[in-house]
């Protein structure tokens, strides 16, 4: 693994929005009205990670967009609060803020999902261009699958030309093959196990361990320098050219899937930053999403490395 520059801040880009999430209290039954309770809270891949980043005391810009509406001033208000720093998020007047629509089940499992986040492509080439002394200062780069094509492509480049490592996260099976021709210039990929089979169908859609440590092992004969492959139930495969392996899912109550794989991805990314090896960085991710798993929102609102170890123990 490359030595990395944790005096530098990390740069997150891709989506932010109001997550609306429904837990049914009983068995759903479709077709009509549910009992449920209800939950809204401040969300988006790139801005979930920022802020778990940033409780985990790492210095973090945002760069997406929001609305000049109601939603978008509570999200920039939150971030700000957690430690982000918001200066390169785009308010965008007439334009509502993006939104994602979530329903589980009387378990905690997620049965529908839905989106809205075509404010993003308001990231374009030409706002990306203007912080490009911003990203090139950065110690590393995360991307979402939801930028636009173009700007994610920009961005990826930009961050070669600087000698910045790129993270990037697929977020979405419909999204994931926007990566096909970068993945050589990715230095960290974290797809989950449906992600990988929308993106190398050859690999399928993995259902156990075995399938998803080779997924990883073939992401890095893709160029990627560290995959690191999430499976749910199934745990976490990692593979570089120097290691490869398994960490398990760690058995945990289930309130509120939303955001676990975001805090996984942050967890993973800030032991990287600071020297921790990646079989290490990838057991503190378990531990980041076992514990948001159990939180009613996308972030576990006292997160600390302290806190992380705890749960492995």
């Amino acid at each position: 693994m490359r030595t990395l520059q944790p005096d530098r801040p990390v740069i997150t880009i891709g989506s932010c929005g109001l997550d609306i999430v429904g837990r049914a209290t009983d068995a759903i039954q479709p077709g009509t009205s549910n009992p449920a309770i209800l939950r809204m809270s401040p969300g988006g891949v790139a801005r979930n990670v920022a802020e778990n980043l940033a409780r985990l005391g790492t210095d973090v810009h945002l760069l997406s967009a929001v609305g000049d509406d109601a939603e978008g001033r509570l999200i920039l208000t939150q971030a700000r609060e957690a430690g982000v720093q918001v200066d390169h998020v785009l308010t965008i007047p007439d334009a509502r803020t993006g939104t994602y629509l979530a329903v589980l089940d009387e378990l905690g499992n997620l049965q529908l999902a839905m989106d809205d986040m075509r404010i993003v492509e308001t990231v374009s080439p030409e706002h990306l261009r203007s912080c490009k002394e911003l990203m090139a200062e950065a110690s590393v780069i995360f991307l979402d699958g939801n930028l636009a094509p173009r700007s994610l492509a920009l961005a990826v480049r930009l961050a070669k030309q600087a000698g910045v490592p790129v993270a990037a996260d697929p977020t979405s099976v419909s999204l994931a093959p926007r990566f096909d021709t970068m993945l050589s210039d990715v230095w960290l990929f974290m797809p989950n196990e449906a992600e990988v089979g929308a993106l190398m169908p050859a690999a399928g859609a993995q259902a156990n361990q075995v399938r998803g440590l080779e997924a990883a092992r073939q992401l890095v004969g893709r160029g990627v320098e560290a995959a690191v492959v999430t499976m749910a139930e199934f745990g976490v495969a990692y593979a570089s050219p120097d290691v490869s392996g398994l960490v398990p899912a760690l058995q945990t109550e289930i309130v509120d899937p939303t955001g676990a794989g975001d805090a996984l991805t942050a967890a993973v990314l800030f032991a990287l930053l600071n020297d921790i090896p990646l079989d290490e960085a990838v057991r503190l991710g378990a531990s980041a999403a076992a514990l948001t798993l159990r939180t009613p929102g996308s972030v576990v609102p006292g997160l600390s490395l302290e806190l992380l170890y705890d749960q492995l123990r």
